[in-house]
């Protein structure tokens, strides 16, 4: 008892206060908003003074909006762009997960295709739209071709990656207690190499989106890449802020899903990181 008055007297003596000072890093959600917030104004304030067929301005941007919204036009474009985005990227996943797990599991898989993963990988995309097209035409399935080469090869190297890295001695023990090669892909290789390819996932989404827009302004018949090659064409600034705003805020929406669903899949590989204050 007598320790725990000194402790306290010693506490009143230094005057230090149980109420923690007030730290703007502790409050990330009022960081962003404000940011944006600000850079709104100021987008607003200069923009309204800039010639409207070289730049527009929020308000003017968010009318094109209701506008496009209000029309439908929007909504058919962005569901056509969504259509082969789904089949391509979900394509590229299943493709790229499992060609990935067998490269880096078996040499003989890896000898066999790396010269083609690397090959394909640095390869542009932009290069081989003209191709798809011929072989596909101008209907949804070129787009979707382009969409699976956009986002295959990050999904394949960092499952490849990331099977590399699962240690042998894991690998031997599963062996030595008697584990078949399938209990071995699902109860050792694939819990390891999660974090890797949600990685891929994450840098596959965002080269998945471009290809998508890429490969419709290309063919300039529906989705989001024609409604830009269509606004500016006419010179409708504002309106076509809408569809770049929308691609930019799919870009971040994907990406904040495929963290969320890394964070609820392998909850054990979530890192911590030095921050400054």
């Amino acid at each position: 008892m007598q320790t725990t008055l000194d402790d306290q007297q010693a506490l009143a003596e230094l005057n230090l206060s149980r109420v923690r000072p007030f730290q703007l890093r502790e409050y990330p959600g009022l960081i962003r908003l404000c940011s944006i917030l600000l850079f709104l104004a100021i987008w607003e304030y200069y923009g309204r003074g800039v010639d409207p067929i070289f730049l527009s301005y929020p308000t003017a941007i968010a009318r094109a909006a209701v506008q496009v919204t209000a029309s439908g036009e929007l909504g058919q474009q962005f569901l056509l762009s969504m259509k082969a985005f789904v089949i391509g990227f979900g394509s590229a996943i299943v493709l790229g997960i499992g060609v990935g797990l067998l490269m880096g599991r078996y040499r003989l898989a890896q000898y066999l295709l790396d010269p083609y993963m690397y090959a394909m990988d640095a390869t542009p995309r932009v290069a081989l739209i003209p191709l798809l097209l011929l072989w596909f035409g101008l209907g949804i399935w070129s787009k979707v071709a382009i969409v699976f080469l956009s986002g295959l090869f990050p999904i394949l190297i960092n499952t490849f990656s990331g099977v590399k890295t699962v240690s042998g001695s894991l690998v031997e023990i599963g062996q030595a207690y008697g584990a078949k090669e399938g209990q071995i892909f699902r109860k050792i290789i694939a819990p390891a190499t999660l974090p890797f390819i949600m990685a891929g996932v994450r840098v596959g989404v965002g080269r998945a989106v471009v290809g998508i827009i890429t490969a419709e302004m290309f063919t300039a018949v529906t989705g989001l890449g024609a409604m830009l090659i269509v606004y500016s064409s006419s010179f409708a600034t504002d309106k076509l802020f809408v569809p770049i705003i929308l691609l930019a805020l799919l870009g971040v929406a994907l990406t904040e899903v495929v963290k969320a669903l890394q964070s609820w899949l392998a909850p054990w590989k979530e890192s911590e990181r030095a921050e400054s204050e």
